[in-house]
């Protein structure tokens, strides 16, 4: 029979000691529960057990409810911990520290996303500090992101990639300068990242797909040989063409024949 966590906060410490316990129950939705009760009642208590199995849970939805359950609690209390675990060498401590930075929404937790979490060895590390550096950054500060972001283009696989293009896309304008350096990169995959990135950023409607196959494109024919195949293949063109082959006087001559031949040779001599 699965183990049922009570949230009612009346049972003070034996209560929490159970909460912390069922952190690390084998039944996953059990864990869940647990993280619950802790964000339901929070409690100071709690927070090395929750920032403790953020770094080891395996299952998505138990840790965003970990991370909700820390949000819970005081700033001044989470946010310091958190910072600790920035520097773990878990990957995923580091990941899910970022994570509920994030949810916490402190801005003064900026400074805290270095180059090297930026930069991280680990995709999903790397991941979320673009995610959480966008959402953190100051106005004034957002030209040297952008400078530093653009420097991830080409990195990893499409998930990497559309990642990375997003944070870029959030930045905004700002970006544009450090864009169009990328894509006159002599590297195609940083250059078709680069160009794709710039088509999000002028038609945020366009996938992702789609932008990276034009900018392929791009990157193989040319910026003017693309330019002139495009204007080639216009349906604008195409329908000006086909309208002159059909509205052209046909210039045809058809020989004359019989009495009509006769007629005419008799007017020629007659001039």
């Amino acid at each position: 029979m699965q183990e049922v966590v009570s949230i009612n906060p009346s049972n003070g410490t034996p209560q929490n000691t159970r909460v912390v316990g069922a952190l690390s129950a084998e039944d996953a939705s059990v864990r869940l529960q647990a993280a619950l009760a802790a964000g339901s009642t929070p409690d100071a208590g709690f927070l090395e057990a929750l920032v403790g199995r953020c770094a080891v849970e395996p299952d998505f939805f138990v840790r965003d409810m970990l991370s909700w359950a820390l949000t819970r609690l005081p700033p001044e209390t989470t946010l310091p911990r958190i910072r600790r675990e920035l520097a773990s060498e878990r990957a995923q401590a580091r990941s899910q520290a970022l994570h509920t930075l994030s949810k916490i929404g402190d801005r003064s937790a900026w400074a805290w996303i270095t180059r090297d979490l930026l930069r991280d060895a680990d995709e999903e590390v790397a991941r979320t500090a673009w995610r959480v550096a966008v959402a953190l950054v100051p106005g004034d500060e957002k030209g040297n992101l952008a400078d530093e972001l653009v420097r991830q283009l080409g990195r990893g696989d499409r998930d990497v990639r559309l990642s990375l293009s997003r944070a870029l896309v959030e930045l905004g304008d700002v970006t544009g300068p450090a864009l169009e350096k990328a894509a006159a990169s002599p590297d195609p995959e940083v250059a078709t990242h680069a160009r794709a990135t710039g088509l999000l950023r002028q038609n945020p409607e366009t996938g992702f797909d789609a932008a990276v196959e034009e900018a392929k494109r791009v990157v193989a024919l040319g910026p003017e040989r693309a330019a002139a195949a495009a204007a080639a293949a216009a349906p604008g063109v195409a329908e000006t063409a086909d309208a002159t082959e059909i509205t052209e006087p046909e210039k045809t001559i058809r020989p004359m024949e019989g009495a009509e031949a006769a007629k005419v040779a008799a007017e020629t001599a007659e001039c």
